[in-house]
């Protein structure tokens, strides 16, 4: 196999980057090039570090802006950039150098919310169906031709940390779809097409404010809750509400049926359309 590619720089962080690391380790046997990773939000719990020491692949943490666009603007070699679960904005001097190629994996289907927390909104939404995109990288934010998709359900309970999962995994199966592709720069891609109430999601905002009102049908509070569950990742601060004219914050919250209710100072149920009850427990503050 041959390829014009003489480095492969991989950025991100979590599951999905981690066999991205190994994978294109494993490969660089078949074209040649030099893997190397770059670690720009450093994470307690990263095992990018421990593949990278045991497959022999250069490391480096980057969490300063500027040195990573300083270290990534010196690179002479054909390279290719692989921006996995990266949240670094790529200037749009480096995107354009004829030496330099970039892809992206985004966690929706693009042309659809672009931005950040995608998972968040597709469920608040109340979207039955997501995916994964990786696409190349332009001068606009999540706006390159896209080079592959792949899609799943979003089921009636389905939380947040639950369908990262599921789009981690399939940006994995999506990269080795289209790695060969890529490298051998014979991947054929296609342009978005921007619809015009396309919006692009900021990282500062929150499904709904960050506030549930109880007023709301049960059914889409439901939603607002699961798309700011990240477990113990504390994507989004705890929503708040307000019970007896005084705010509260949720602690935790699920669907039971009618004969698990339980009376308490810190409970509040609210009654689905299918007779199921929505339990939510909090505390003042």
């Amino acid at each position: 196999m041959e390829t014009d590619f003489r480095r492969v720089v991989i950025i991100g962080y979590g599951k999905a980057t981690g066999e991205i690391l190994k994978y294109t380790a494993d490969r660089r046997a078949d074209y040649g090039y030099t893997p190397e990773f770059i670690e720009h939000e450093p994470h307690a719990l990263s095992v990018t570090k421990q593949i990278c020491e045991e497959r022999g692949i250069p490391f480096a943490s980057m969490p300063d802006k500027r040195e990573l666009g300083g270290y990534l603007d010196e690179i002479q070699e054909k390279t290719l950039i692989v921006s996995a679960s990266n949240n670094f904005l790529f200037p749009a001097v480096l995107v354009e150098r004829e030496n330099i190629t970039i892809i992206n994996f985004h966690n929706a289907l693009l042309p659809d919310y672009p931005g950040r927390n995608a998972p968040s909104w597709v469920i608040y939404r109340g979207e039955v169906q997501t995916g994964i995109t990786w696409h190349y990288v332009t001068a606009g934010v999540d706006e390159g031709n896209i080079i592959i998709q792949k899609s799943c359900e979003i089921g009636p309970d389905t939380k947040a940390y639950e369908l990262t999962e599921t789009l981690m995994d399939l940006a994995y199966e999506g990269f080795c779809e289209c790695f060969d592709g890529v490298l051998q720069e014979n991947a054929v891609a296609r342009p978005q097409g921007f619809s015009p109430e396309r919006r692009m999601y900021r990282s500062s905002e929150i499904p709904g404010d960050g506030f549930l009102d109880v007023k709301e049908p049960p059914e889409k509070l439901y939603c607002l809750l699961r798309s700011v569950d990240y477990g113990k990742s504390g994507i989004f601060p705890p929503l708040q509400m307000e019970v007896s004219g005084k705010r509260a914050e949720i602690l935790r919250y699920r669907k039971v049926a009618p004969e698990k209710k339980k009376e308490g100072a810190d409970m509040l149920y609210l009654p689905f359309a299918d007779g199921e009850l929505l339990k939510i427990k909090y505390r003042l503050l």
